[in-house]
């Protein structure tokens, strides 16, 4: 069986290689790698970078499950936006390195990590859920508020829009985008200074800056999906 996440410590920090050998569809055992990886990541390293493999950081939840019924696409989309919640409040920096179209809870990932690097190519960034018939969860709207320029909030959200990489960097989902050949090289070359922050200082620094919002999502993720429906 093929690993989900692979695990590397590279000096002070910690390679997070998301690859499904497919889309990288986010499956209740991917969201179980990854909390497991963030959570090995806090232990030994000082920062952590989320790599996606060639072309497809993420196409977003697994339709396998969502096909499955309304209960089955809850438990995924509940499980999904605890995972966005862990990797937000990470007591270690997280370096996402978008490696092709990034989709959905693909964008979200984007979102909730603390600095961003895309590959320059012909890819799909964005929050498309809107457009294939689904409601976004309170969660993915508090990350949007949070992370996505204003000016583009309502396009990226309501409207569906999807973004080429330098769209996505105007609009929020990046920081910075480089050619793929560069991207592993340049997100471990972002994680690198995070290594020597202060550990406390920036848990409590971002816990006051997303404190409330987490607060928030905890408070209505339950009753949200509850009410949640598919198309």
């Amino acid at each position: 069986m093929t690993e989900i996440v692979r695990y590397e410590l590279r000096d002070g920090v910690a390679v997070l290689a998301f690859d499904d050998g497919r889309a990288n569809a986010v499956s209740h055992a991917a969201i179980d790698a990854l909390n497991g990886s963030l959570g090995r990541a806090e232990k030994e390293a000082g920062a952590a970078v989320l790599l996606g493999r060639p072309g497809r950081f993420s196409a977003g939840f697994d339709l396998s499950v969502i096909n499955q019924g309304i209960d089955a696409s809850r438990a995924l989309v509940t499980a999904g936006g605890e995972l966005l919640v862990r990797i937000l409040e990470s007591d270690v920096p997280v370096v996402a390195a978008c490696s092709g179209h990034a989709l959905a809870m693909g964008a979200l990932m984007l979102l909730a990590s603390d600095y961003r690097v895309g590959a320059r190519g012909a890819f799909k960034i964005g929050l498309n859920e809107v457009a294939i018939g689904l409601t976004l969860p309170v969660f993915a709207l508090e990350l949007a508020r949070a992370r996505i320029a204003r000016e583009h909030l309502a396009r990226a959200t309501n409207l569906a829009e999807v973004y080429d990489p330098d769209g996505a960097l105007a609009a929020g989902y990046l920081d910075r985008v480089v050619a793929p050949e560069q991207l592993e090289a340049e997100a471990l070359a972002a994680a690198q200074p995070l290594t020597k922050l202060n550990r406390a200082a920036y848990r409590g620094t971002k816990r006051k800056l997303f404190g409330p919002m987490m607060q928030h999502v905890r408070a209505t993720l339950a009753q949200d999906m509850a009410s949640w429906t598919t198309p």
